[in-house]
């Protein structure tokens, strides 16, 4: 059958998503075939939209699925999604809200049967997205953290942690966001530098009329003090050490240590010590033996006994200004000074984050990270690229207590009980629980359900193993566990890797995945940080609208320079639309040509440069083949385009046009479809389209390049003949390219290329 000839204009719409819908059945994974090659989607938000950095992570992960599925491994791409806690109970409320519903009105069940409403309405968006780029998953095999089977597993993790020691309530500091009433995760927190004042306030030293001058950029804190502190080698305040100083309009003194963290050079070098609102000071209390006083509420009011009246009830940024003035009228400011400083904000709320004192659950992160460190370190996980091993060893080493309750109700519920005494009983359900207290003489009537819910990063922890039937020994757990590998962001190294790889040894005893390749952050053209608020976000639904997915694909590949930002911009884009163009013109040329694309069998390949054009086929093949391996995506999209443009195209393609033999043309048929296998994991829509249009095969996905197709009698002094000729001609090219056509450079060359000897010769004399 004759297939129909190619539309004189590439146009990604007319076909890329019918080629993925046609498609879909072929992403699945078969056990019948070899190796298993198994990636973990980071999950996305249920909330979320496709951004460029979700374009990266999905690009990069599906060219690896489709190489490896093409290789013959038995390959699978684990899809899901996360609930997004926090993130989707505030999209929830706004909606409830704009319907004139007060979330206040509704009870804890009301509002998660509301989520859950959302969810199956709303939450597929950037499913759909995915499926635009290109993503060859096994939908049907995706998991949502909030599934019945993997809350069970979240329970049962969270029960066995506890029972061993490792999971603990303790009253300690975390990030509170006084709006959304929650503790939050620091990746949930945007740290923006702002110039802000160091008040110098002064403290009386108690029985004497003397001050001494203490530097803070929250004096509102001061009523929770509990010491002031100096450097033991300041010799400015060493005889102040074992004194006391007076809080202002209180009636309490504080006394004055040594401690090796305040800085001699900044502000006075008197440090006040706030345990219960700071983290470092937090941490010198403890090491002091000092109490932490809390003197803001969850609300984010001045609250507490500490507090003066003339502050009660006040809000924190308007208590501020109350003191700054009371302060100044008193004669108790000595001075203040601009300086610019860090401010937590909330990402989702937009409020700054207090450092608050609350009653939490946290994990024994330190004794979990003991292995996770020692596996990094003997190589067992290897980082690409390798520097990012020293990021996630010092974030071990340093790493503190996890907390991971959230004050909300979207999520994992704690599975613990209270009794009226205060005794926990921690169990996988009610019941058990109940039985547990009745041991101890208490009803189980009397029994309170924690409130709290998980922090989302708890549950994505244990995405490497629940995924696939965990705790269940499942035959896709047995097949697939460990991955091969997993790609993400360097934003979350701490956030999800590290965690997965704790919670992977802890329960599965084995490491979660062999490699991890961590990708670059995209900037605009500009290389600035892409925000909304600087209108220089780049949507890639739009990007694939005007240009299509495989045009995305291809940049965003092309541009993963390890280690390097990638400065993205719509150029980039259209430059490899239009390499795809001229892929799609050789198609047109070859097919105007006659040439034949769905024959099997072997060919003998006579002449110079067909041996030449096989020889290149073969080290293309193989060179790609390292690119991936290695996880050089930049190298290996250079040498898609080298190939096609400089080798097939620019040469091969030119000296078909003087001759029309069959052999030529049936080698140019099965190198080009060799090609096409090729650049398939890249650029998936066109390569699969033109392979059925031409008659190659129904699709690529499961067709790896062949290595036998194509009998060569080549010898290296052949092929660096012709290497040697096509390094002149295109000196030739670029000679009258450049407007010397009629200069000497340009005779000289031309010269020399037509009096080459033999099929070479002739081939010259009809180039240039």
């Amino acid at each position: 059958m004759v297939a129909p000839q190619l539309d004189t204009t590439y146009d990604p719409k007319q076909f890329e998503q019918q080629i993925y819908c046609s498609t879909q059945s072929l992403f699945y994974p078969d056990d019948t075939k070899g190796p298993a090659y198994t990636i973990l989607m980071p999950p996305p938000n249920v909330t979320g939209r496709l951004h460029v950095g979700h374009a990266l992570t999905y690009t990069i992960q599906d060219i690896l699925i489709r190489y490896y599925r093409q290789s013959g491994c038995n390959t699978l791409w684990q899809p899901g999604v996360d609930h997004a806690g926090i993130a989707t109970q505030l999209v929830v409320t706004k909606e409830l809200e704009a319907e004139g519903i007060d979330i206040k009105s509704l009870t804890r069940d009301e509002l998660i049967d509301k989520i859950w409403e959302w969810k199956e309405k709303s939450g597929s968006t950037i499913v759909e997205q995915q499926k635009t780029l290109g993503c060859s998953v096994p939908w049907s095999l995706s998991r949502f953290t909030m599934d019945d089977r993997f809350s069970s597993a979240v329970t049962k993790v969270f029960v066995t942690l506890y029972k061993e020691g490792l999971i603990f309530r303790d009253k300690r500091l975390v990030n509170w966001d006084t709006k959304l009433k929650t503790a939050i995760s620091d990746l949930e927190i945007q740290n923006r530098e702002e110039v802000g004042t160091l008040w110098h306030i002064r403290y009386k030293i108690a029985n004497s009329d003397e001050y001494v001058a203490v530097a803070t950029t929250r004096p509102e804190t001061m009523f929770g003090d509990v010491a002031v502190a100096v450097h033991p080698d300041d010799s400015r305040h060493q005889h102040l050490i074992g004194l006391h100083v007076a809080i202002p309009y209180t009636d309490r003194t504080i006394p004055i240590i040594a401690d090796n963290y305040v800085d001699i050079e900044k502000g006075t070098g008197c440090l006040k010590v706030t345990p219960a609102h700071d983290y470092n000071d937090f941490a010198i209390g403890r090491r002091h033996g000092l109490d932490a006083i809390s003197v803001i509420d969850k609300d984010g009011h001045m609250a507490c006994k500490n507090v003066p009246d003339f502050l009660k009830g006040v809000y924190l940024k308007k208590a501020r200004k109350i003191l700054i003035e009371k302060l100044t009228g008193d004669g108790l400011l000595a001075g203040d000074e601009k300086i610019t400083h860090t401010i937590p904000y909330g990402d989702r709320s937009g409020t700054v984050i207090e450092p608050l004192l609350t009653d939490q659950w946290f994990i024994d992160a330190k004794t979990l990270a003991q292995e996770a460190i020692e596996v990094v370190e003997r190589g067992d996980i290897k980082f690409y690229p390798e520097k990012w091993v020293n990021t996630y060893l010092e974030w071990m080493r340093n790493i503190e207590p996890w907390c991971v309750s959230r004050q909300i109700v979207w999520g994992h519920q704690i599975p613990a009980w209270y009794s009226p005494d205060g005794k926990i009983f921690v169990e996988e359900d009610e019941e058990t629980a109940a039985v547990r207290a009745e041991e101890y003489g208490i009803s189980r009537t009397h029994l309170i359900r924690e409130t709290d819910v998980l922090d989302t990063w708890f549950s994505s922890a244990l995405w490497p193993f629940v995924t696939l039937g965990w705790p269940e020994e499942t035959p896709a757990l047995r097949m697939y566990y460990s991955t091969s590998v997993l790609v993400t962001g360097f934003d979350i190294i701490f956030f999800w890797v590290a965690r997965m790889v704790m919670m992977s040894l802890h329960f599965m005893k084995e490491i979660p995945f062999r490699d991890v390749y961590v990708h670059a952050l995209i900037r605009d053209s500009e290389g600035q940080k892409m925000s909304k608020s600087k209108g220089n976000v780049i949507n890639p639904q739009d990007l694939m609208e005007e240009y299509g997915a495989d045009a995305l694909r291809f940049t965003l590949a092309f541009m993963s320079v390890p280690g390097r930002d990638i400065k993205l911009g719509k150029d980039n884009v259209k430059i490899s639309r239009n390499f795809i163009t001229k892929i799609w013109n050789a198609a047109r040329f070859l097919q105007f040509k006659g040439v034949q694309f769905c024959a099997d069998e072997r060919v003998e390949v006579s002449g110079k440069i067909n041996n030449w054009l096989v020889a290149k086929l073969q080290k293309f093949r193989e060179t790609v083949s390292r690119d991936v391996r290695d996880y050089r995506f930049d190298y290996a999209t250079r040498n898609i385009q080298s190939f096609l443009r400089d080798t097939f195209c620019d040469f091969y393609v030119e000296t078909m046009k003087l001759h029309e033999d069959e052999d030529t043309k049936a080698i140019a048929g099965k190198v080009f479809a060799e090609f096409l296998r090729i650049a398939h994991p890249f650029i998936p829509f066109v390569t699969d389209y033109l392979a059925q249009a031409l008659g190659i095969g129904d699709s690529l996905i499961l067709r790896g390049p062949e290595s036998d197709i194509l009998r060569t009698t080549s010898s290296s002094d052949d092929e660096a003949e012709v290497d040697q000729f096509v390094e002149l001609l295109h000196n030739a090219r670029s000679a009258k390219q450049s407007g010397e056509g009629d200069g000497d450079e340009y005779r000289t060359l031309r010269e020399k290329l037509h009096n080459w000897p033999g099929e070479l010769g002739r081939v010259a004399t009809g180039i240039v």
